[in-house]
């Protein structure tokens, strides 16, 4: 398999990260979170950025971790849930390598978020209803971009890290066949 790098699209708690780590190691390729990387470059939590910098300072600084980490070859990078707002970062992510859609029902993503308190979207009296309005609007901005999408409703990340391989697996064998 080439060695091209993969980013994971999707609202937050679908899985990105798990998946991208599992992700990454089977295929053998470094694995990075742009939350992680931005929580370790600031030396804050993304609930502090939020707090001192608001949401718009927050995407500056993850539209610069994308624009970044997007520049480098056979990477697997799980993106922040809105990372796709803004136009740039899209055209980085769709430009640069395969994009995957990891999609889940709103009912688990609910599930999933349920008692989370780090999620600074989240923090609302009625997280359900964010949750919704998300989904409403990031979801065209996901597949916009998306060579794939993936469900992870019902399904370990074992079972959808191995769906993905499968897909992957597919297009590179059709790569071939082309260039034969």
């Amino acid at each position: 398999m080439s060695k091209r790098s993969i980013y994971l699209v999707g609202l937050m708690a679908v899985g990105k990260s798990t998946v991208g780590r599992q992700l990454a190691k089977m295929l053998d390729m470094p694995f990075f979170d742009a939350d992680h990387e931005i929580e370790n470059r600031t030396g804050a939590e993304i609930s502090w950025i939020f707090d001192v910098e608001g949401e718009e300072g927050f995407r500056d600084r993850e539209a610069a971790v994308i624009d970044e980490l997007t520049q480098q070859q056979g990477i697997v990078l799980a993106t922040g849930g809105g990372a796709i707002l803004r136009e740039a970062n899209r055209r980085h992510l769709a430009a640069r390598g395969i994009v995957v859609h990891l999609d889940s029902s709103i009912e688990k993503l609910i599930a999933r978020t349920r008692r989370d308190t780090k999620r600074p979207l989240l923090q609302s009296p009625n997280p359900a209803r964010t949750l919704r309005e998300l989904k409403r609007k990031r979801d065209p901005l996901y597949a916009e971009i998306a060579d794939y999408r993936v469900m992870t409703d019902h399904r370990g990340a074992g079972v959808v890290t191995r769906k993905i391989l499968k897909v992957l697996d597919k297009e590179h064998c059709m790569q071939k066949q082309v260039s034969s």
